[in-house]
Order: C-alpha cells, then sequence, then structure tokens
C-alpha cells in the first residue's frame, strides 16, 4: 500500500445529472480510500485553481464532450486526464471503469502513458478589439447559419492566400480531433501525438477544394468576404461567437499542452477500428 504522505492526488470531473455518472463515482470514490487522496469533485464547483495546481491527475467520468468541457482548465494546470468512457463513444475518454481500478497503480506511476495532445489559440478580433480569445481542444469551427446561405471565407496562411471557402463553412482541426467532425466531414485521420493542422472544408461548392494538413506552426487567418446573420465561430463545440463581416479569425497552435494517460491495453488504431469499424474486411459470402 501506498504510504499516506506519497498518495496520488485526485480531482474528479463528472456530471452526477448524467445517466450512471453518479453511480461510478461512488463505486472509484469507494476503490480509492486508502490508495489516493481525492481533493475535490470539480463539477461540484469547488474546483479553485489552487485545487487544480495540486492535483497529480484528474479522473473524468463521462464521454469526450466532458472531457473537453474540463480540458481548458486542466491544461493550464498541467495536470494529466484519465478518461473514464460513461457515455456513447467516447475517443478521449478510453477506459472502463473496471480497467481504471486494474490498472491504477500504473496509470498513476507510468510516466510513459502520458501523451502530449496539441492544442488551438483561437482569437476573433473585430476592428482591432478581441472579441474571443479561447482554446480548442478538437477545433474551431465556422458554420453558415441562419439564413443558412452559403458563405464566402478568404483563408491564409502565414499571411499568404490559400483559398476561399465557398461552402456551409470551415473546420479547423487537431490531431484529436481529426477522429471528431473533420472525420464527418471527410477529413483524414492523424495520429493524435502529431503537432500538425487540418483544414477542412463543409460541403465546399467546387470538387477541387479537398481538406489540406499543415504544420502546426503555422498561424491561419479566416476573412468573412460574404457570411449570414447567424454565422457562428464554435470552439470544441462548447464556446461560441458571432462571426460578422468586419471580424478576422486567428487560429494558431496554443503554448500549452492537453496531456492525456493513453489506455497501455490498446492503440489509438484499435479505438478506431473497435469504435467506428475503421478498415475493417468486407464481409464476403461464403459460398
Amino acid at each position: 500500500m501506498i504510504k499516506t504522505s506519497q498518495k496520488t492526488k485526485l480531482i474528479i470531473f463528472g456530471d452526477e445529472r448524467r445517466e450512471f455518472v453518479a453511480e461510478a463515482i461512488e463505486d472509484f470514490t469507494k476503490f480509492a480510500d486508502g490508495k489516493a487522496q481525492i481533493l475535490a469533485n470539480c463539477f461540484k464547483g469547488d474546483c479553485a485553481a489552487d485545487v487544480l495546481k495540486g492535483a497529480d491527475f484528474a479522473i473524468v467520468f463521462g464521454g469526450d464532450g466532458t472531457i473537453l468541457s474540463a480540458a481548458r482548465s486542466l491544461s493550464e494546470n498541467n495536470v494529466p486526464v484519465i478518461g473514464v468512457n460513461v457515455g456513447r463513444l467516447g475517443f478521449l475518454a478510453e477506459f472502463s471503469l473496471e480497467e481504471v481500478k486494474n490498472l491504477f497503480d500504473r496509470l498513476t506511476t507510468e510516466k510513459k502513458l502520458i501523451e502530449k495532445r496539441m492544442m488551438l489559440k483561437c482569437t476573433v478580433t473585430s476592428r482591432g478589439s478581441e472579441k474571443l480569445v479561447a482554446t480548442a481542444i478538437n477545433d474551431v469551427v465556422i458554420t453558415a447559419g441562419p439564413n443558412f446561405n452559403m458563405v464566402d471565407l478568404k483563408i491564409t496562411v502565414r499571411g499568404q492566400s490559400l483559398a476561399d471557402c465557398i461552402g456551409d463553412g470551415l473546420i479547423i482541426s487537431t490531431p484529436t480531433g481529426s477522429t471528431a467532425y473533420n472525420l464527418s466531414a471527410g477529413g483524414p485521420i492523424l495520429s493524435a501525438n502529431l503537432s500538425a493542422i487540418v483544414i477542412t472544408p463543409l460541403s465546399p461548392h467546387t470538387l477541387s477544394f479537398r481538406p489540406i494538413v499543415i504544420d502546426a506552426d503555422n498561424k491561419i487567418e479566416i476573412y468573412p468576404q460574404r457570411i449570414n446573420e447567424g454565422t457562428t465561430v464554435i470552439l470544441d463545440g462548447q464556446i461560441l461567437s458571432s462571426l460578422k463581416s468586419e471580424d478576422v479569425v486567428t487560429v494558431e497552435r496554443h503554448s500549452g499542452s492537453f496531456l492525456v494517460v493513453n489506455n497501455p491495453l490498446r492503440t489509438q488504431w484499435d479505438t478506431l477500428a473497435g469504435k467506428l469499424s475503421w478498415a475493417q474486411k468486407p464481409k464476403y459470402k461464403r459460398k
């Protein structure tokens, strides 16, 4: 047993209003008694900055959305995330509750299991004033919105003109987010530990504009040429800002990193195959 002075300090994230989350947290809390020190349950509002800084790990109960909502404050304090899937799909929530309990000693001591994931910083500026400065773990999306006409977005990379995106909008994704909205829109799957950014158009009104992968050190700027009244910038599906014709959207690599504890029982590719049936063999007829 770990001595009291050496107990791993944990914080818990989990919206207990969601089905099965309260039961999972109660089960884990009983398991952790004597093995770790639980500092706080951050979904109950008792996670001040000093509490976060004192934690060794965060145990997040829910789905990927729960992790994304917690990730911004966790990344600022360099707290690695152990994601327990109590949701539906769960790419970031890699563990079952039983796996966390069975692997607990490894997860809290093996530093090689902690992976750094790049994040994006998004700034929306209007006539020189900042309207929004926020962090994205998965993606920055510009969606056409009501009245649902096509929008025209001029894209530059390092000040050089890349393309005019005429269509339903644009997705700018991290490697972590490449399996999210980017994948649904036809973008490529990237290895999660890469330093790269994916630019994927949404329903482009041309056959020649396909997704492109660029180095993460590039700065992307988007200038609205024609937009709708309801055109919106959305970060990770959670942070929203209306977009106006005079606005400029800047997306670049965030200076920090999102720390994820990987499941040693499976790889990223196992997760893709298991959850999305990726690259499975055709089902041939038997004679």
